[in-house]
């Protein structure tokens, strides 16, 4: 194919769509150009900065042609900070970008290529995460990091943020009387400050990552921040790009905060997953459980069950709930939610889904309903054989990427029927987007 650009060429191009991310797309001569930051519409002059035999990469330098659906993002850091990518445009249109990104997926690898609900918006879509990292530069301020690199990018205001969490961490860097450990020496003490919050109860988790076990002198922090319930200290020592290791001191409190969905109290660990937008998270479990259609003689299986919210969602309408999960802190605190909220009909395992499940089934243990919500990874090929076996009634799949949900629902549409896709927009301003896919076993198999 001739490549009708070179790197370094200035040109002029039309926005006809847009690419998974979120960037635009323009084409010459058939040939694909992404485009970040630009909009399906708009006539730009950009600059071509990267050349591959089947596309290229561009920024824009100059916009001819605005799009109405452009904004001016409310960050001082949006250029350069990897946090969000999509705040220069309107809130609305980010919704219709991720349904069709959905869209697009379904109708490029799916056999039946049902029509995608629109995106579940947030109405008021900022400050709404309740975990926050918050990597330190050099200068002792709170950060994050560079688009695609470990360059930390000091923050002023983070509208993803919760405000909270960024005074609390401003603050402790702001008094904090040792080193700060710096990747490329390997030396000094504080690598991370992980704030978690609960929302619904107003109980808030602060978690110093450390390269040791130095104590930290909290008096004062929590006597400024009353909300604050407990703080660890997480030891790690490895030279990983994994924020938190196992081995975690409590220095006050109790080691965990509880937070409220629906009508249940969860317990969060340090190291256990729970979604990080709460407001949104109630009405992706409620889909999940309302397209279910439980009945009280279900037997369910919650598989990547985290904390236990699903399964304890749903445990009122079913006669009995198996979660898997392999974190221990996180079956641990999924045993204590249960207990927590008066439930006595689930069982919570530890384990590698892959194996656990299998082997729950060899225990002629057997689902007719599966709630999945695995990492970005996917499902493994051995629990889709499972699921496949199984015929099951009803089969939700909870997905935080979109390629690896079609991925796998093209394998499991041998058996099942794909009903409905709904995008939720959990992770507000950015490409990414949470699905519910439900499933339904097809007639004659």
């Amino acid at each position: 194919m001739n490549i009708p650009v070179n790197k370094n060429d200035e040109i002029e191009v039309e926005i006809i769509d847009y690419g998974t991310d979120g960037e635009g797309i323009a084409k010459i001569d058939g040939y694909t150009i992404f485009v970040i930051g630009a909009l399906k519409g708009e006539i730009v002059r950009i600059h071509i900065t990267k050349v591959l035999m089947s596309h290229a990469f561009a920024k824009v330098i100059e916009i001819l042609r605005k799009s109405e659906k452009r904004i001016e993002p409310n960050c001082n850091t949006y250029k350069r900070c990897g946090g969000c990518n999509l705040r220069h445009i309107d809130y609305e249109e980010t919704l219709k970008i991720k349904q069709e990104k959905v869209q697009n997926l379904v109708n490029k690898m799916l056999e039946n290529k049902i029509i995608v609900n629109k995106t579940i918006g947030m109405k008021n879509p900022i400050y709404y995460r309740n975990k926050a990292i918050y990597p330190i530069s050099k200068d002792r301020k709170i950060g994050i990091f560079a688009k695609r690199s470990h360059e930390i990018i000091p923050i002023s205001k983070c509208m993803i943020q919760s405000e909270i969490s960024q005074e609390i961490a401003k603050y402790i860097v702001e008094n904090w009387n040792d080193t700060i450990y710096d990747e490329k020496t390997k030396k000094g003490l504080l690598r991370n400050i992980m704030i978690r919050e609960g929302f619904n109860t107003n109980e808030i988790m602060c978690v110093l990552v450390q390269n040791g076990k130095k104590l930290y002198n909290y008096n004062d922090l929590v006597k400024k921040f009353p909300k604050i319930k407990t703080i660890v200290i997480n030891v790690n020592q490895e030279n990983t790009n994994v924020v938190l290791s196992n081995e975690n001191i409590v220095i006050f409190g109790d080691g965990f905060i509880t937070d409220k969905l629906g009508e249940y109290k969860f317990k969060i660990s340090p190291n256990s997953f729970y979604q990080v937008n709460p407001v949104q998270t109630e009405v992706l479990y409620n889909i999940a459980i309302k397209e279910a259609k439980l009945k009280k003689d279900d037997v369910i299986c919650d598989l990547y069950c985290g904390v236990g919210t699903i399964g304890i969602f749903a445990s009122k309408y079913v006669n009995k709930v198996y979660g898997i999960e392999i974190i221990e802190d996180a079956i641990k605190d999924a045993k204590e939610n249960a207990k927590l909220n008066g439930i006595n009909n689930t069982e919570f395992i530890l384990g590698d889904t892959e194996k656990a499940f299998d082997d729950l089934l060899k225990k002629n243990i057997k689902p007719n309903v599966v709630f999945v919500d695995p990492p970005r990874k996917g499902l493994d090929k051995k629990t889709i054989e499972n699921l496949c076996n199984l015929r099951l009634e009803k089969l939700i799949y909870i997905s935080c990427n979109p390629a690896t949900l079609m991925r796998d629902l093209k394998d499991l549409e041998k058996v099942y029927n794909l009903n409905i896709i709904t995008p939720v927009d959990n992770f507000c301003y950015t490409s990414h987007v949470e699905c519910v896919a439900v499933l339904q076993l097809k007639e004659n198999i």
